[in-house]
């Protein structure tokens, strides 16, 4: 399957943004989609986790509160709400599809997208 992020962009600490990661096929319900993030310099990080009906996610913590996500398998796309971002929310966002259960470590995610950048300025 391929995915396709998108929805980042500049924007100014405490607004909201979405982000959407859609599908190519109509497979997308097979997978565990997640989000994640790498800064400059630093190391991808896990953002969030959605089971593949949806009933089931999963947050790190810096972002718990603040973020949700959240999928319509009818559209084939996976979401990404962010509210009152922060400039430490500076990163390039990754969606990325597993054939199993939700996973927090990069490498155990099979199917990515190229990212799409999201600035938040102070």
């Amino acid at each position: 399957v391929q995915l396709q992020a998108s929805g980042g962009g500049l924007v100014q600490a405490g607004v909201s943004l979405r982000l959407s990661c859609a599908a190519s096929a109509r497979t997308l319900n097979s997978y565990t989609v997640g989000w994640f993030r790498q800064a400059p310099g630093k190391e991808r990080e896990f953002v969030a986790a959605i089971s593949r009906t949806g009933l089931t996610t999963y947050y790190a913590d810096s972002i718990k509160g603040r973020f949700t996500i959240s999928r319509d398998n009818a559209k084939n796309t996976v979401y990404l709400q962010m509210n009152s971002l922060k400039p430490e929310d500076t990163a390039v966002y990754y969606c990325a599809g597993r054939v199993g259960s939700a996973n927090l470590r990069p490498h155990e995610y099979d199917y990515w997208g190229q990212g799409t950048q999201v600035t938040v300025s102070s």
